[in-house]
């Protein structure tokens, strides 16, 4: 009887709870519905107002009503949050207890480049960096040149379409998935009994020990990158698959009887016609590799000298309570893509100007 009475006021509690919990969400979906409202009626008023005006200067307001909006969220949601990343990666938090009240309070003190001497000096953290810089070289040059590989050699060939979406299939997989996937079903490793790791049962059968994937540094970094290489290689496939589609087949025909060979066609057609496309596809998956967390968060943790500076920075930042060192891999990271963005920038310019 007691127990009946005391689920019956378990249950009424948990209704109870979930009444005042739909509650709260229908409050808030309302805020956000006359958020929406109100937002759309002011874009309106204000485009209609600018529509409104004659002359000359007509075009000049409509181009900063257009404008306007997209410099204030890159502002707000870009611009001051990456200054605030710098200045606080100069900067030391400390918390000390206050001599009258005994309360403690957070200071921020200016140290220069203290941090950044530390993360270049500490043995750990200087890993951490080495090994990001790794992945931004093998990354996209692995992907980039297997997905090119596989967009020629199954080019025009018998089951050419469920050949690539073979390939391109990981890019659907997240990459905490893929992390599950190649840790779990890949990489497993057992010191003693039977093998559930597919590598390692395949090692068994042909005699040779089990081996940790995991463990051994440096190859342990290859065996991670070779989950997003795995993922990449897709993405780049499909992208050069579909510009070699677009190179006039009339260039190859005529070096073809000139008695030009499929290999120095390739070089000599293909590859120039397509190059503003394999930069993009390089940008892009470095940029990638510049910020993948995922991968080394599911699969390590960091562990075995396999840390990157996406992780770290997180570690810092959220774990250990070290927000300024956090700021300054940050800062590290995105001088990283600075090259990258840059040729990038030069390489499409020099695309154009043959063109």
């Amino acid at each position: 009887m007691g127990s009946t009475a005391l689920s019956g006021r378990s249950v009424i509690a948990a209704g109870d709870l979930g009444a005042d919990f739909w509650a709260s969400q229908g409050q808030n979906l309302l805020f956000a519905g006359v958020a929406i409202v109100a937002f759309i009626a002011i874009v309106a008023l204000i485009m209609f107002g600018a529509d409104l005006i004659k002359g000359g200067a007509r075009d000049k307001v409509q181009l900063v009503v257009l404008v306007a909006p997209v410099l204030l969220l890159l502002g707000v949601g870009l611009i001051y949050p990456a200054v605030d990343t710098a200045w606080l990666s100069f900067n030391e938090i400390t918390q000390a207890p206050d001599p009258d009240t005994g309360i403690y309070t957070t200071t921020m003190q200016f140290i220069g480049l203290d941090n950044y001497r530390f993360a270049f000096s500490d043995p750990s953290t200087l890993r951490t960096i080495l090994n990001t810089f790794v992945w931004m070289i093998l990354v996209p040059l692995l992907s980039t040149g297997f997905g090119l590989a596989y967009a020629v050699f199954i080019d025009r060939a018998k089951g050419e379409k469920v050949l690539k979406s073979l390939v391109f299939m990981p890019m659907a997989i997240s990459l905490v998935g893929a992390s599950v996937i190649w840790g779990n079903i890949m990489y497993d490793y057992n010191q003693v009994g039977e093998q559930t790791g597919m590598l390692n049962a395949l090692r068994e059968l042909v005699g040779l020990d089990p081996y940790n994937f995991l463990r051994d540094s440096p190859w342990n970094t290859f065996w991670l990158i070779v989950i997003l290489v795995w993922i990449q290689t897709g993405f780049a496939m499909v992208i050069l698959s579909a510009a070699i589609k677009g190179v006039p087949a009339e260039m190859n025909e005529a070096a073809s009887l000139d008695g030009a060979s499929a290999w120095q066609r390739f070089w000599r057609i293909t590859v120039p016609s397509i190059r503003s496309t394999i930069v993009v596809v390089l940008t892009t998956i470095t940029i990638m590799a510049l910020k993948v967390y995922d991968i080394v968060r599911t699969v390590t943790q960091g562990r075995d000298n396999t840390d990157i500076v996406a992780n770290r920075m997180y570690v810092l930042s959220f774990v250990e309570g070290r927000e300024a060192l956090g700021a300054a891999l940050a800062v590290i990271l995105f001088i990283f893509v600075i090259p990258v963005v840059v040729y990038n920038v030069r390489s499409l310019n020099k695309v154009k100007e043959t063109h």
